[in-house]
């Protein structure tokens, strides 16, 4: 199973979202630290969920990475994210 498809599984069972975007972006950090080749190290996830109510944005982060914890072990070297509430996206 691909770290994309890892990545998604664990957010929408865990944080239900009501959008969830993730890009793999490994090819721009060729070269840079935890880049291997054929990607899965370097991800932008932009995710919406009510699950975010009431967090701040370190919060939010806190929640996603652990959810990622296995995957980061596992060869995952860095996220960008975006986390939202529906209110937030709306706005």
């Amino acid at each position: 199973m691909s770290m994309a498809t890892r990545i998604q599984e664990k957010l929408c069972a865990a944080l239900s979202p009501q959008r969830l975007e993730i890009r793999d972006d490994s090819s721009k950090h060729e070269g840079h630290a935890g880049w291997r080749p054929g990607g899965g190290t370097h991800f932008h996830v932009e995710i919406v969920s009510e699950a975010f109510s009431g967090k701040n944005r370190v919060e939010r982060q806190r929640m996603v990475y652990a959810l990622l914890k296995e995957e980061f072990a596992e060869g995952l070297h860095a996220l960008q994210l975006v986390t939202r509430t529906l209110a937030e996206e709306q706005s």
